[in-house]
C-alpha cells in the first residue's frame, strides 16, 4: 500500500482538493496535543495547494509527490523558515537557503507544512531535550516519543503528515520509528546530500524518510537521493524501482548478532518476539545464521567518543558572532562564554565537553584515536558478515520506551537505549526500522548501496511478520 499513491489518485480524480487536503493537516498539527510541532508554514503551504489545484483544473498532469503534505525536522535549512534545532541559541534564526534534499522534495512539488520538534541539535534519545517541551508518544502520551526525531515520527504515526523527513546520526530516525510503530530509514550514507542539515556528527549524519508505508519510502528515497556539489560525500545511486522491491527471492539468509540477544540488558519481550520472527523467517525456507559482534558497551562508547569529539568541533561556531541568540558580557571572551553557556542545554554542554576533552592533549591518542580504530575494525567485521548473509535483523532498541522525564534523570541509560543502532551507523549502511516482529520494531541492515535489499526484505516481512 502506499498513502502517497492513494492521494495522488484522490486528487487527480477531484475527489479532494489539495487546499482542503493541506488546510485538514495543518488543523491536526495545531490541535494535536503531542507537542511535535515548532512550527507551521501554513502560508506558504496553502499558496502552493492553491497552484496544485490549479494545475488540475486546467487537466494539466501533477506528479506523483505533487500536492503531498509533508513535515520537516528542524534542523534542516528552509529558506526564509525559522530553523531552531530547537536550541535557545537558534530559536529566532530564519535560514538564508534550503538544504538540498528539502529542495529536491519542494522541485518534485511536496509540500512542507511543519517544522517538527526534535532534540536539541539532535543530541538525545528521546526528543525531550527541546525548548518547546517533549514531544509526547503516539501510542501512549505518558512515553517519550524517541529522539532525536521524535515530532517527525509522531506526526507520520498521527498522520498529521503523509511522510516526515528525520535525521539519523546514531538511530535518530530508527529508534522514533521503532517507539511509534512506523517506518523509518537511515539510507547508506553519502546517498543523499547533508547539505543545509546542521551537523551534529558530520561522519554518520545522514538524512532520511519517515512513512507508514514501505513504498512510499521508496519514493521520497528517490526523489532525495543522487550527487550533489554541495556535498563532496554524496554519489549517483540507482533508482530503486517498485518492481524490484517486490523480489525477495533473492534473500536467502538472514544474520542476527547473538550477544543483542543473549544478555541481561534486553527486555524479556523484545527477546521472545525477535527469537518467535527469526523462527517465522526460518519457516520460509530462509537460513538464518547467528553472528558474532562487538558487545554494546563498545558500540556506544566508541560512538559517542566520535560523535562528541565531532560535535564540539561542529558547533563551536555557534557563539552569537554571525547568528544565533548573542549575549553581551563585559569583552569578547565573557560574551563567548555567557552565550554558549546560557543557550545551549545541559545535553548539548555535556557532549560539547566531553568533545574537547577527547580531542584535547594527552587524550585524542588515548581515546579519540582509539575509537576510530575500533570503527575500522566494525566495518571490517560488516564486511565479512556480508559475505555470510544477505542481511541482518536485530531489535531496534533493548528496551520499550521509557516515560517522559525518566531519560532526563538518567542520561547514561538513554545513551545506552542506542545500544543496537549506533553499530550500523558507525558502518554507514543502510538500515530500516518496521513496526513489525516487537513492540519497537525490528531493524533491516544489508551492505554498503544495498538500500533496494533493505526495501525488498521489509516488502516480505510484511506478509507474515
Amino acid at each position: 500500500m502506499s498513502e502517497i499513491h492513494k492521494i495522488h489518485q484522490q486528487l487527480m480524480n477531484k475527489e479532494i482538493t489539495c487546499t482542503k487536503l493541506v488546510q485538514d493537516r495543518l488543523d491536526l498539527l495545531k490541535q494535536n496535543s503531542h507537542n511535535t510541532v515548532n512550527s507551521l508554514l501554513d502560508k506558504t503551504a496553502i499558496a502552493l495547494a492553491k497552484k496544485v489545484d490549479a494545475k488540475i483544473k486546467n487537466g494539466e498532469e501533477i506528479g506523483l509527490l505533487e500536492g503531498i503534505p509533508f513535515g520537516i525536522k528542524d534542523v534542516y535549512m528552509v529558506q526564509g523558515t525559522y530553523t531552531t534545532a530547537s536550541s535557545d541559541l537558534l530559536k529566532n534564526y530564519k535560514s538564508p537557503y534550503t538544504a538540498t534534499a528539502i529542495q529536491k522534495l519542494l522541485d518534485a512539488g511536496a509540500i512542507p507544512i511543519v517544522k517538527e520538534n526534535c532534540d536539541a541539535f539532535g543530541h538525545g534519545s528521546s526528543s525531550e531535550n527541546t525548548i518547546f517541551g517533549a514531544v509526547k508518544n503516539a501510542i501512549n502520551p505518558a512515553l517519550v516519543g524517541g529522539g532525536s526525531s521524535g515530532g517527525s515520527a509522531v506526526n507520520v504515526a498521527k498522520e498529521y503528515t503523509v511522510f516526515s523527513i528525520g535525521g539519523d546520526t546514531g538511530g535518530s530516525i530508527r529508534q522514533p520509528a521503532g517507539y511509534n510503530n512506523v517506518f523509518g530509514f537511515k539510507p547508506t550514507y553519502g546517498r543523499i546530500s547533508r547539505f543545509g542539515l546542521m551537523a551534529y556528527a558530520s561522519s554518520t549524519d545522514c538524512v532520511g524518510p519517515i512513512a507508514k508505508w514501505t513504498e512510499d519510502i521508496r519514493i521520497v528515497l528517490n526523489a532525495m537521493s543522487g550527487k550533489d556539489v554541495k556535498d563532496q560525500t554524496t554519489y549517483q545511486s540507482k533508482e530503486i524501482s517498485k518492481e524490484n522491491i517486490l523480489n525477495a527471492d533473492v534473500i536467502k539468509t538472514v544474520g542476527y548478532f547473538k550477544n543483542f540477544i543473549n544478555n541481561d540488558a534486553i527486555d524479556a519481550e523484545i527477546k521472545a518476539d525477535f527469537l518467535a520472527s527469526l523462527e517465522k523467517i526460518k519457516a520460509k525456507g530462509i537460513e538464518v545464521k547467528e553472528l558474532d559482534f562487538f558487545e554494546s558497551d563498545t558500540l556506544v562508547s566508541t560512538y559517542y567518543t566520535l560523535a562528541m569529539a565531532e560535535t564540539a568541533s561542529n558547533l563551536s561556531r555557534l557563539d552569537g558572532t554571525n547568528y544565533g541568540n548573542r549575549i553581551e558580557g563585559e569583552n569578547l571572551k565573557d560574551t563567548y562564554s555567557i552565550t554558549r553557556s546560557e543557550n545551549f542545554s545541559e545535553e548539548s554542554k555535556r557532549r560539547i565537553v566531553g568533545g574537547n576533552q577527547v580531542l584535547s592533549q594527552g587524550f585524542s591518542d588515548e581515546i579519540y584515536l582509539k575509537g576510530l580504530n575500533v570503527r575500522d575494525q566494525i566495518a571490517s567485521n560488516f564486511e565479512k558478515d556480508f559475505k555470510e548473509v544477505d542481511v541482518i535483523l536485530s531489535p531496534v532498541t533493548p528496551n520499550l520506551p521509557p516515560k517522559i522525564g525518566d531519560s532526563l534523570k538518567d542520561p547514561l541509560a538513554m545513551y545506552l537505549s542506542d545500544a543496537y543502532t549506533v553499530g550500523f551507523s558507525l558502518g554507514q549502511l543502510p538500515t530500516l526500522t518496521i513496526p513489525k516482529g516487537t513492540t519497537t520494531g525490528l531493524q533491516i541492515s544489508a551492505a554498503k548501496n544495498n538500500d533496494e535489499l533493505v526495501l525488498q526484505f521489509a516488502n516480505f516481512l510484511n506478509d507474515f511478520i
